[in-house]
Order: C-alpha cells, then structure tokens, then sequence
C-alpha cells in the first residue's frame, strides 16, 4: 500500500472516529461488564485467515498487515484505543487494496448497525 493510500481517509472509518465508538463507551452506555469487545474474536480470525491467504486479491501478508496497522494507529486513528485500531486499520487496509470498497463497507455496517439497534 503506498504512502497516498495511508494517509488517504476513508469516510465510514472516520464516522467511527469522529462518534467515538469504541468498546468501554459503548459496554458502558448498554451495561455490558465484558471488557473484551464481542467481535475482537472475529477480527482475530479474520486476521489468522488474512495471513494464511493464497488468492488473487492483494492481500497484505502478516508484516504487511502489522505494520500497517502500526502506522495508521499511530496516525490516522490514533485517537481509538486498541482493539478498535486494529480493526479500522485492518478495514483501510482492505480498501486501500481494493478488495472492498466504501459503498459496500458503509453497507456492511448499516446492516450490522439495524441488526443491534433491532
């Protein structure tokens, strides 16, 4: 990923900055006494199988990931606190590289958003 597609904001990404949405806020806003965020699971595999990928996609390999997401949460997301770094790097990663793009992100989390909100 070049230097352009780091620095360049993704705009689903900074709606989650910018709302604040981060685990201790929102367990404590619906009284969840769970430190460890529910879907930190599923981010940790989908990191496992994103380091294991063999497919025609660029898919960042395991230093190319990390150090990525070194770089953004020091930077561009810098005011989320771990895991939540972790995970929007991990999605500007993906979005940088093409193999999702804004429109189906934002629907993605629309759609997760009225599953919880239901």
């Amino acid at each position: 990923m070049s230097a352009a597609e780091k620095s360049r904001s993704v705009a689903p990404l900074q709606d989650i900055v910018r709302r604040n949405q981060v685990w201790p806020r929102m367990a404590a806003k619906y009284g969840v006494e769970n430190p460890v965020p529910p879907w930190k699971t599923s981010l940790d595999g989908m990191c496992d199988a994103l380091d294991r990928a063999a497919c025609d996609a660029e898919v960042p390999d395991f230093k190319e990931r990390r150090d990525e997401e070194d770089e953004l949460s020091a930077t561009l997301y810098a005011d989320l606190p771990y895991p939540e770094s972790q995970l929007v790097a991990l999605a500007h990663s993906l979005v940088a590289r093409g193999i999702i793009d804004e429109t189906e992100l934002s629907r993605r989390m629309a759609e997760i958003r009225d599953r919880l909100e239901a």
